[in-house]
């Protein structure tokens, strides 16, 4: 016989437990509860379950990037244009205050680009984990979905928006209006892949609160956000800043990812006083907090929690 699975919980339990005025179960009925609880055990190897979490993980991306929008592409081209907008407007403050001159030696766009892409993808993976699926969903019903699937899911889908979006705007950017040269490119790209993962681990931390305090995670996460137009350092260049500032910033692990993302862009900048140590050593903090909380909510919370809101 079978094990316990969710199809045998939800069909024929229900099923066997019918009362008698409700009538006897159709032959149909009957011969559907057989085959699930007669099914003889399937055993997969761990490259065959690979394989299917692989794909469950893979529709599930594509599910949750055509949430904002049908079309992929309308999607795509809206976060190009987001980010366009943002490169745009400091590229505006910084003509209109005379904070050109106060950059370093090198593209200007390139220099507000660097610290915007960087910006753009932690905050979109932080948002995009802390709105996944929680226990609770009425998607975790189906039995091959689990919360990692969905936390997975949402952060890869978010990662691939703005890959798409960098490497469109670059593009483009290098065609059309001025070459550039990235002095070190995979350690570049690796800063942006960086910015993911501390977004994936700060956000597990906030999933896991969630469902305890729904409202204190929203206000966090607006407030997280909006504080990092400042506080992520993206419209300074660090070496230039007096001590006592870089103490107001260095505690934010973004900081010192941007930093680090102008030192690999730029052949001439040298960052003093921010490392890359440091954002990866609190995104594995995180990570380990985040999903030592998920399991723990997990496993205790309840849909009736959200009952009366």
């Amino acid at each position: 016989m079978a094990p316990i699975t969710p199809s045998l919980i939800d069909y024929v339990f229900p099923l066997m437990l019918k009362p008698k005025w409700m009538g006897k179960p159709s032959p149909i009925q009957r011969q559907k509860a057989a085959d699930i609880m007669f099914r003889p055990a399937q055993r997969r190897s761990t490259l065959v379950s690979a394989f299917s979490i692989a794909e469950l993980i893979y529709h599930s991306i594509v599910r949750d990037v055509r949430k904002g929008h049908g079309n992929a592409l309308v999607a795509l081209l809206m976060n190009m244009l987001q980010a366009a907008v943002m490169v745009l407007t400091f590229f505006v403050m910084f003509t209109v205050l005379g904070l050109r001159s106060a950059a370093l030696r090198g593209d200007f766009l390139l220099y507000i680009m660097s610290g915007i892409f960087m910006y753009m993808t932690h905050v979109k993976t932080v948002s995009a984990v802390v709105g996944s699926d929680g226990p609770a969903s009425p998607m975790m019903k189906h039995a091959p979905m689990n919360t990692i699937i969905s936390i997975a899911a949402s952060s890869l889908g978010a990662l691939y928006i703005q890959v798409l979006s960098l490497l469109a705007i670059l593009f483009i950017y290098h065609v059309a209006m001025n070459p550039f040269d990235i002095d070190q490119k995979a350690a570049a790209f690796g800063m942006v892949l960086l910015s993911w993962f501390l977004g994936l681990a700060l956000g597990l931390v906030l999933l896991a609160m969630k469902p305890w305090a729904p409202d204190f995670v929203q206000v966090f996460t607006i407030i997280y956000q909006r504080a990092n137009m400042i506080a992520s350092g993206k419209m300074f260049v660090v070496n230039q800043l007096p001590s006592f500032m870089v103490s107001l910033f260095d505690w934010n692990p973004l900081f010192h990812i941007i930093d680090q993302t102008r030192g690999f862009v730029f052949i001439n900048y040298f960052p003093r006083h921010t490392t890359v140590e440091y954002p990866i050593m609190m995104g594995i903090i995180f990570l380990v907090v985040g999903m030592m909380g998920e399991f723990y909510t997990r496993r205790h919370a309840s849909l009736s929690w959200n009952a009366k809101r």
